[in-house]
């Protein structure tokens, strides 16, 4: 128990404290490009870096999840029924399914699958040139409205 707690406790302690807001958000997206967008769908086109690579020498889950989660958010400003300034994600269900290496080019397409009011449903492709699946995911946001003032 105290091996584990002294690898996850050093792994915070540091120059990360100093770091700004949104840090983290730009961390992840540096490199991203826009493909297309239109009403309910953005495509994007990504090379894996080797900032965001696990001890495996593939692209680590928890970036994946938050590109996931970046570009479905983004995704939602393309439809016309979505007014928020701000969202929060309810739930991310991903399934992983092959790996992404460095230096590799792959696709991110996000397609709103519905836009209420306060909540939205997203589907998430991330794949290789090839089309072959990297990982899938559905998901979901709080909506929240924008201000009146």
């Amino acid at each position: 128990m105290e091996a584990a707690r002294r690898v996850l406790e050093q792994a915070g302690v540091g120059a990360a404290d100093a770091l700004p807001s949104g840090f983290y958000d730009a961390f992840v997206l540096r490199g991203i490009r826009v493909e297309a967008a239109e009403p309910g769908r953005l495509l994007c086109r990504f090379t894996v870096p080797s900032r965001l690579l696990n001890s495996g020498g593939f692209l680590h889950g928890g970036a994946t999840a938050s590109l996931i989660h970046l570009v479905a958010s983004a995704a939602f400003h393309t439809t016309s029924t979505s007014s928020s300034s701000s969202a929060s994600p309810l739930e991310m269900n991903i399934s992983y399914l092959d790996a992404a290496f460095p230096d590799e080019e792959i696709e991110i397409e996000a397609k709103v699958l519905r836009a209420g009011k306060a909540v939205g449903v997203a589907v998430v492709e991330l794949k290789k040139k090839s089309g072959k699946l990297i990982a899938q995911a559905r998901y979901s946001n709080y909506l929240a409205p924008s201000s009146k003032l």
